[in-house]
């Protein structure tokens, strides 16, 4: 057992996204909670997005489920179905293999945080519906590239 101080937890700011979309996520602050506790097989991120800032690119994955639990501010899911308020409390679950992408945005001008829960099944790809871009997870971490399967250029 390992007792967390998210207080402790280093911070990541940003993405290693390829760079022309890194401004999508610009200020996104994750806390790897879960890499914290020495978790293996799930990882648990405290992520807090400013006013105006997006969690992610919208996106689904063909290998991992996802799960998200508002902690606190308001918070807009997108997803195929359009936008749906997410308040402190209520959550949100994505399933591997369902190809409706997903994202959430910060419209309000408050900060909103919430917990980003997710497995680690191996081979796992992202695909981004609105993006020429998709995602391979390796041992080196997230490989991206085009959708023709072309590399991004540093």
């Amino acid at each position: 057992m390992t007792i967390i101080d998210p207080s402790q937890v280093p911070s990541r700011i940003g993405t290693n996204y390829p760079d022309l979309f890194k401004s999508v996520v610009a200020g996104r602050e994750k806390k790897r909670l879960g890499d914290a506790a020495g978790l293996k097989n799930f990882g648990v991120n405290l992520t807090t997005l400013p006013p105006k800032s997006r969690s992610a690119l919208r996106h689904w994955h063909t290998k991992q489920d996802e799960f998200i639990y508002v902690l606190s501010g308001e918070l807009t899911l997108i997803t195929d179905e359009g936008e749906t308020i997410l308040q402190a409390g209520q959550a949100a679950g994505f399933p591997a293999g369902l190809a409706n992408g997903h994202c959430l945005y910060n419209h309000s001008e408050a900060i909103a945080s919430y917990l980003e829960i997710g497995d680690r099944t191996p081979d796992d790809c992202a695909a981004y519906p609105d993006d020429d871009l998709v995602a391979k997870a390796s041992d080196q971490g997230w490989q991206f590239t085009h959708k023709d399967g072309t590399p991004y250029s540093s």
